[in-house]
């Protein structure tokens, strides 16, 4: 097992163990089908990571994904990922392609939704544009329900969702991921695109 350790460096379960020391969140043991999650609260909200995969034929992709339900006050959508990733994936969502008014973040990534002002009101949020920029790779979106949590979410619950292929095991990064979920739930507070309340879902492993 040590010199496992030295090769691959720490597993994921010691990772994301040492991670919910480090934030006060609760990791879920699902056993082998299931797989480990971590269960985190910010406020009212909660906010999951865990991992999925998808089987291709003869191969199969990981990833790793965050999840957090709030309620949409109005409805505001957004997705944000480096240009030259998932290229085409926004182009199915009816988003327009918004700059954001900060060239350099601007020149970064491809940002989309269907509100240019709560765009600019979102990423005004220096916090928030400084976290995404320090991720290699993101794809961070407002999604509908998928049946991730349950049989369907309440009237007027979406997902802040986050997903990339791979297993992160960087403690660095995934404390930056918790930090920015909270600081965008608590930004689209203050554009009034969310409220502080509990979505009551609850995640189910």
């Amino acid at each position: 097992m040590g010199l496992l350790r030295e090769i691959f460096g720490p597993s994921q379960h010691e990772v994301w163990e040492a991670l919910c020391q480090e934030i006060g969140a609760d990791l879920i043991d699902g056993g082998f089908f299931k797989g480990t999650k971590v269960v985190a609260e910010i406020k009212e909200w909660v906010i999951t990571l865990d991992t999925y995969t998808v089987s291709t034929g003869k191969t199969s992709t990981t990833y790793t994904r965050m999840r957090a339900p709030y309620l949409n006050k109005d409805g505001f959508k957004f997705r944000i990922y480096r240009k030259g990733i998932f290229s085409n994936i926004g182009k199915l969502l009816g988003l327009q392609d918004i700059e954001v008014g900060y060239p350099e973040f601007d020149d970064q990534f491809i940002i989309k939704g269907n509100d240019s002002d709560k765009l600019v009101g979102l990423f005004s949020n220096s916090r928030i544009r400084k976290l995404i920029e320090i991720q290699p790779d993101i794809s961070l979106e407002v999604k509908d329900d998928e049946g991730w949590f349950g049989s369907e979410f309440p009237e007027g619950v979406d997902e802040l969702y986050f997903q990339v292929p791979g297993i992160i095991k960087d403690m660095d990064r995934l404390k930056t991921l918790y930090f920015l979920f909270a600081e965008v739930l608590n930004q689209l507070c203050l554009i009034d695109s969310a409220y502080e309340d509990s979505p009551d879902v609850t995640a189910q492993l």
